[in-house]
């Protein structure tokens, strides 16, 4: 009779990899942000795991580990694939450090650190009669029977999905307001806070009525520090009445920190001003109904 064993977790940081046991009777949230912070102590400085430090792989795909809800779909993959190829990997970093230099030792298996895929648009397997498909002599066989393998239509509507409607987004701080999620995208022309968001933490007067602050036009509400990644910049901030995202990074701070955008890998974002290479997460947005809500 087969025995199995306790489950282990692969676990990668940007410089170093290791393993933990997990326990799916005895774990929860919590218990993992223990066992990591006790074996990652170089890499978190001492301090603790906390959200956005973990993130795990799973269907060839990265998702974040940060609250109860994550933890529950986390643990039902792992359980759906115990000790197999399907079982979650952990990638854990602590997003107030900086990655290691190009100059530095980073690891390969870290999946900031891999290398950039291909065009995600739909690729087809090669045929026999391949080399005759792209000439001209080819279209006017319109009637050739030999079946051509091509992607599921689930799979095509997929990708375009994703790529049509994935969103930049990082994660950083303005002003005395910190982990703030700031949408990155050079659509705008400036910088830009919400509403919501402004009176929440204090940058217009909580009182603030209809006809003020914004409601007839924009509104500058001065110069404010904007740290994304480790460093730090002073741009001019307006208030809009964008309900999706609490602060916008037009134009304006794309230039500043001149920033390099991949067309291939839209998660690949370069700081060309120091090099430093952010930490970006696609996003998708639907509205109440489920319907895509396009960013524009």
């Amino acid at each position: 009779m087969a025995q199995f064993g306790p489950t282990i977790l692969d676990v990668h940081t940007p410089s170093s990899s290791f393993a933990i046991i997990y326990s799916d009777s005895e774990d929860t949230l919590d218990t993992l942000y223990s066992k990591l912070s006790k074996k990652a102590v170089s890499e978190l400085r001492g301090g603790p795991v906390h959200a956005s430090c973990l993130k795990y792989e799973w269907n060839d795909t990265v998702w974040n580990l940060d609250d109860e809800s994550d933890f529950a779909i986390f643990a039902w993959r792992l359980k759906s694939a115990p000790g197999g190829d399907g079982t979650p990997v952990l990638h854990l970093r602590d997003p107030d450090q900086p990655l290691p230099r190009t100059s530095e030792y980073r690891n390969p298996s870290f999946y900031m650190f891999r290398p950039k895929a291909h065009p995600t648009s739909p690729r087809y397997p090669v045929s026999p009669d391949s080399t005759s498909v792209r000439s001209g002599k080819s279209h006017k066989r319109s009637k050739d029977t030999t079946p051509k393998a091509e992607l599921p239509k689930f799979k095509e509507e997929f990708e375009k999905f994703h790529n049509e409607n994935g969103v930049r987004t990082v994660s950083g701080s303005i002003g005395p307001v910190n982990n703030v999620r700031m949408l990155l995208k050079s659509g705008y022309r400036n910088v830009y806070i919400s509403r919501k968001f402004a009176i929440k933490n204090g940058f217009i007067p909580r009182d603030a009525a209809p006809g003020y602050y914004g409601y007839g036009g924009l509104v500058n509400l001065g110069k404010w520090p904007i740290t994304v990644g480790r460093t730090r910049s002073t741009h001019p901030v307006y208030l809009s009445e964008e309900s999706h995202f609490d602060v916008v990074l037009g134009r304006s701070f794309v230039e500043h920190r001149q920033i390099k955008f991949d067309p291939v890998d839209p998660t690949d974002v370069v700081c060309q001003d120091t090099g430093e290479k952010l930490d970006c997460e696609l996003v998708i947005l639907k509205d109440g109904k489920g319907q895509i809500v396009t960013v524009t």
